[in-house]
């Protein structure tokens, strides 16, 4: 069985990969502004970075949670996962309403692929 893990902290790993399977934590912006979208895609910059990585990209994503803090910013963060997501390879999906680990915070995303 093989498992690495990449950026392990006391509490999680950003990325941890079993065979041919890649988790990667919840992803928060790194720079929060008061604009969804703009957090969105500054989250779906960091999958990017950290799907490559482990050795794999977006166009092999299985499945993708979407936190978000209010569900009526549900139609900006679509605009910036739309422009994202790689057509014709989109995973399983769900998106949910929850309260975030800090406030400036408003969307959280976390993913898995295969590799």
């Amino acid at each position: 069985m093989s498992i690495q893990r990449f950026h392990i902290g006391p509490r999680m790993s950003q990325v941890v990969v079993h065979n041919d399977t890649v988790y990667l934590a919840g992803q928060v912006a790194d720079q929060p502004t008061p604009d969804v979208e703009n957090q969105t895609r500054q989250i779906l910059a960091q999958i990017d970075s950290l799907l490559a990585e482990a050795g794999t990209d977006k166009t092999k994503l299985l499945s993708a949670t979407i936190y978000l803090v209010d569900i009526a910013t549900f139609g900006a963060m679509n605009k910036a996962w739309d422009s994202w997501v790689a057509a014709g390879n989109t995973p399983a999906r769900a998106t949910v309403e929850a309260a975030l680990a800090a406030p400036e915070y408003l969307v959280e995303i976390q993913v898995i692929a295969a590799k």
